[in-house]
């Protein structure tokens, strides 16, 4: 059985290898660490299709290293021992040294992946670990601290052009004739690749099947293109680094009153497959932490949108989350109430369980009220413009605080000129019931 053509295809040399350029070009990272010989541990973090693997083998090459390749997701702490065991006799017998390196690191445990520790110190092997997530949170500080972290980069279209003409040449000699693709045909597999190489070359040789022989030269044609790729999907991740990316990306369109962003975002999910329902709670917290008493409108317009989407569900429903994205960004913006309660729940955790001032407690057994339960309460609905003025609602052990800060924008504008006024009425009330 013939290998995969992104198999075939996979670089020999560093200059045949493509991308990556912000690491690999001249006086950058990985180009100095080859001028001067001095080889360190690291970690790849990029997205599928990028290169780790072979970037990892190259290094080795390069460096004249055994090279040992583990898998997170099939192998343990055993074949961890067993590469150690490796590299030591290798490095006796051949007198060679060992680049151990370790796909889909992030998924190994602590313990899997403190076994790497001594040996990475003692020199045993140099490790470079490859991940699709964000490094901080995935990896051990202990081996972060070990490693240089890298980031590799999608392929942009330059890069992917260079990696289908050599996908186009192997074909050719596979079938016996040049292999030539129409321009819409390229840009449709380059687009469908959405910057991962392996993708495009295997959407290239399923393509293959579909190409149209014209005398001494085959051709792939964007009939041809289109049979393999309709069913596949944008760059995405529903539980990775792109899919939180994407989602902040969201959250910051909406925040920043940019309506043309927040739709560009939440289509571009929905077209990778993120969860609507997921995305609908996303804008419900949403409406609360950035919009708020701003325009009060804005919570109920986006739960409205949430139980519009239960009842109809995709594609129909997924508008309603459309409308509510829109009026999100559009909305006037206050995080005043968000900032309010980060501020008391500080207090809360801060000061402890103060008890509940007497004046304020419900006195409804007789007990309670010869215990001087509700003794002294005001009740509002009788006072002067039905508010009680210099009335203290805050534990004896605490001042008062003013933790909303309404801004002067939308509806908050209106309740800000309220409680300016209540401020009034506070500072000119005869009695207060704790003294200013």
């Amino acid at each position: 059985m013939s290998q995969p053509l992104a198999e075939r295809l996979r670089p020999q040399t560093l200059e045949e290898y493509v991308g990556q350029q912000h690491l690999l070009g001249e006086g950058k990272a990985l180009s100095r660490m080859f001028a001067s010989g001095r080889l360190h541990s690291m970690i790849f973090w990029g997205p599928p299709g990028t290169g780790k693997t072979t970037l990892a083998r190259l290094i080795a090459r390069q460096s004249d290293l055994q090279f040992l390749q583990l898998s997170a997701v099939l192998d343990g702490v055993k074949e961890v021992r067993k590469a150690v065991e490796q590299a030591r006799s290798h490095l006796q017998t051949a007198g060679q040294g060992t680049l151990l390196f370790v796909d889909e690191v992030h998924r190994f445990n602590k313990a899997q992946q403190d076994a790497f520790l001594p040996f990475v110190e003692d020199g045993t092997f140099v490790f470079i670990g490859a991940t699709t997530e964000n490094p901080s949170f995935e990896l051990n500080n202990a081996l972060l601290s070990r490693a240089r972290v890298y980031v590799l980069k999608p392929l942009d279209a330059e890069a992917l052009q260079t990696v289908l003409q050599r996908g186009l040449d192997a074909l050719g000699e596979d079938l016996g004739q040049p292999l030539d693709i129409d321009a819409d045909a390229a840009q449709a597999l380059i687009q469908a690749a959405d910057g991962d190489a392996r993708r495009l070359l295997n959407y290239l040789e399923q393509a293959s099947d579909f190409a149209e022989s014209d005398g001494p030269v085959a051709r792939l044609t964007l009939e041809g293109v289109r049979e393999v790729i309709q069913a596949g999907t944008r760059r995405f991740d529903k539980g990775g680094d792109a899919f939180y990316d994407q989602i902040s990306a969201l959250h910051k369109a909406v925040r920043g009153s940019s309506p043309d962003a927040a739709l560009y975002w939440l289509t571009r999910m929905l077209d990778g497959g993120a969860d609507p329902r997921y995305l609908a709670r996303r804008l419900i917290r949403m409406a609360s932490e950035d919009i708020g008493n701003a325009d009060p409108k804005a919570l109920p317009l986006t739960i409205a949108a949430a139980e519009a989407y239960e009842r109809l569900g995709s594609p129909e429903g997924e508008l309603a989350l459309a409308q509510a994205a829109v009026y999100l960004a559009v909305a006037p913006k206050s995080n005043a109430v968000y900032k309010a309660y980060n501020t008391a729940l500080k207090d809360v955790k801060k000061h402890g369980s103060y008890e509940v001032p007497m004046h304020l407690r419900n006195a409804s057994t007789k007990l309670m009220k010869q215990l001087g339960y509700h003794e002294g309460y005001r009740y509002a609905h009788d006072e002067p413009e039905g508010y009680a003025a210099g009335e203290d609602y805050f534990p004896a052990e605490m001042a008062p605080r003013s933790y909303y800060q309404p801004v002067p924008r939308g509806m908050e504008r209106k309740i800000l000129e309220k409680l300016e006024y209540l401020k009034q009425l506070d500072a000119a009330a005869p009695h207060k019931r704790r003294p200013s």
